[in-house]
């Protein structure tokens, strides 16, 4: 039988409602509902739970579950087909009413509603609210869920959770936190990142701070740089009025990668909490050196994808993509070279990129190490003698170290082996889903995996320096690359070496071709 790994012992939790604003939408049919269910299945739900979908689709409870059943038999369809008597009991389990999230009057009908629902189900007035709702709309719900006193913790704990993208640039971020905090503390808002409860992206500190052969050589001393890559196989479908206002550099890296990359180089916590994790990282986003003006084109190759080929089907360019403008200059692709100023990691240079319509889909970080003082078997190498540390995110999660070894027979001849360890290895047990961990994470009050407003600001000060830039000077190149190919060959020149390439990411483990 599967057994899910968790830090959290069953029903720790309080009983609790979770109100998810756009209960209709993608979000939450392909996510958000079916991490529930998964944890409804290994028992890891309080004990009295429900879940209050809010939409603006006239509805009752009863068709609500209807709709629900529908979807949960497309994207949970193994699990629903396995556990039906627990497929049975989540349906009971939810709720729904009608809001109009622009009418502050809909707003105490929700109130009432909600505080008639958990009552009659003996549930405290515990609630979280999941916005998953277009980010414009986050500080009119905030306010109208204040003035009808939803935030208030007099009877119990309130919490929101809040999708990406916080914020559009560092002012909006800022002004989103102000907004926010007029209503809730710090303590009650969770910023959520997805890639924060990837089980690999957590298991990086484990393999650091658990691991007496790791840590040591995690510093300047050691390690030559550090590669972060997040290819996406798939082009911008039907999100690209979306992208138009967003892009590579805000979708991908100020959201996600720069976390990673935090979680990477931060120092060991003093203890093993919220708050001293979160402390680490946020002064490793602090320590980015700023890239200046004049720098943006020396440290960040942008890119954007033209008609390319697949298995001899043609993909179109990302400017014949559905709302994108004819003469769109968005990036779909960036790559940059920054440095970490602190002692353990001054002058290492971090390489990251992202990009769309790449060849594979997969997201690798790798440890580069620095060579032996002296090569004494330089000569004798059948590859690039090279150390290297491999974590594995996404697809075929896990580790690999990379070293040389002697070729078998006469002589001294080298040759780059590597011992690794798959995910998958672990038959007894089941990696959860990144929304499995991280929503059960708020239901226990643990904000560990969740974003803090000072990390917001850090990353989008950095960010926005560079998108500054862009806008301010059209003679910064936008390079093409052709659909399929590993973006332009430009973001090779990052390293200063021609000897120098980014690494190969179906070399040590299987990719999503």
């Amino acid at each position: 039988m599967d057994k899910t790994i968790n830090t959290h012992p069953k029903g720790t939790a309080e009983g609790q409602a979770l109100l998810i604003f756009g209960a209709n939408g993608d979000l939450s049919k392909r996510k958000l509902l079916p991490a529930i269910f998964q944890l409804h299945i290994d028992g890891l739900l309080p004990e009295k739970f429900l879940v209050i979908g809010c939409g603006s689709d006239l509805k009752d409870e009863h068709t609500f579950r209807k709709d629900v059943e529908q979807h949960m038999h497309i994207f949970a369809k193994q699990n629903v087909e396995r556990y039906p008597e627990k497929f049975s009991s989540f349906i009971g389990m939810l709720y729904y009413k009608t809001v109009n999230n622009k009418q502050a009057e809909d707003f105490e009908e929700l109130k009432k509603y909600a505080y008639e629902v958990t009552d009659r189900n003996s549930i405290p007035h515990n609630f979280i609210y999941y916005f998953s709702i277009p980010p414009f709309m986050y500080e009119k719900v905030g306010n109208h869920l204040v003035s009808c006193g939803l935030n208030s913790e007099k009877d119990g704990w309130k919490r929101i959770i809040v999708e990406k993208p916080f914020g559009y640039s560092l002012d909006s971020a800022e002004e989103l936190d102000r907004k926010l905090h007029e209503g809730f503390q710090e303590h009650q808002i969770y910023r959520i990142d997805h890639y924060l409860g990837k089980e690999t992206v957590q298991n990086i500190m484990v393999t650091r701070f658990a691991n007496g052969f790791f840590e040591p050589v995690w510093n300047r001393s050691y390690v030559d740089r550090v590669e972060i890559t997040a290819a996406e196989k798939i082009g911008v479908g039907d999100r690209g009025g979306y992208y138009e206002s967003s892009g590579a550099l805000r979708d991908m890296i100020q959201n996600h990668l720069l976390q990673v990359l935090a979680i990477v180089a931060m120092e060991p916590p003093a203890v093993f909490d919220s708050d001293s994790i979160r402390n680490e990282t946020v002064k490793v986003l602090q320590a980015l050196r700023p890239i200046k003006p004049e720098e943006v084109e020396k440290y960040v190759v942008r890119g954007q994808y033209s008609e390319g080929k697949r298995r001899g089907e043609t993909i179109p360019a990302y400017r014949d993509e559905k709302d994108v403008v004819a003469d769109s200059t968005t990036e779909t692709f960036v790559a940059l070279k920054l440095y970490v100023d602190n002692w353990r990691w001054s002058d290492v240079p971090f390489y990251i990129r992202s990009g769309k319509n790449l060849p594979v889909r997969v997201t690798e970080i790798v440890i580069h190490l620095k060579p032996a003082p002296l090569q004494l078997f330089k000569q004798r190498c059948a590859t690039q003698q090279t150390n290297m540390i491999i974590l594995r995110i996404h697809p075929d999660a896990g580790i690999a170290i990379d070293f040389g070894m002697k070729i078998p027979g006469a002589g001294y001849k080298v040759q780059n082996v590597n011992m690794d360890f798959h995910y998958s290895d672990l038959m007894q047990s089941k990696i959860p889903e990144a929304y499995e961990r991280l929503l059960l994470d708020c239901m226990t009050g643990d904000s560990t995996l969740y974003a803090r407003a000072d990390a917001v600001h850090a990353s989008w000060k950095f960010v926005d320096s560079i998108l500054n830039t862009w806008n301010e000077n059209a003679e910064i190149p936008l390079y093409l690359y052709p659909a399929n190919t590993w973006g332009p060959k430009e973001a090779d020149a990052l390293f200063g070496d021609k000897r120098i390439k980014w690494q190969d990411q179906c070399d040590k483990f299987s990719c999503e071709i």
